[in-house]
């Protein structure tokens, strides 16, 4: 039961990363195309709940050695709750490119031909 207190108080985190997630799923759908909306919401997330959990490490760690117990619970709560989202958010990945395997490959850089006053 107090696992659950604790989490509830992470409750406006998981909102703001839902109406964040919301906001840039219709962005990109409406600038380019589902597929590339949610490619781009696993990027950003992959990279925010992982931003995110080495922040709340850090306080965490910072409040351990600090013998801060309030602290050290709720920084504990919401490092469990970034680190859901990035397994989440890594398990999203792995479904995306299985079901749209061209996502897969890596744009090429373009080249510049050179003409005859600058090319060596």
């Amino acid at each position: 039961m107090g696992l659950l207190a604790r989490l509830s108080r992470v409750v406006p985190l998981a909102l703001l990363l839902a109406v964040v997630a919301t906001i840039i799923y219709l962005v990109v759908t409406y600038r380019h195309s589902p597929a590339r909306a949610k490619e781009v919401l696993i990027s950003v997330f992959t990279w925010l709940c992982g931003g995110l959990s080495v922040f709340f490490a850090l306080a965490s760690v910072y409040a351990f050695f600090d013998h801060a117990s309030a602290v050290l619970d709720l920084t504990a709560s919401f490092l469990v709750v970034t680190l859901a989202g990035l397994a989440i958010t890594r398990f999203c990945n792995y479904r995306f490119l299985k079901h749209n395997p061209h996502y897969r490959q890596k744009r090429l850089a373009a080249r510049t031909k050179r003409r005859w006053p600058w090319s060596r």
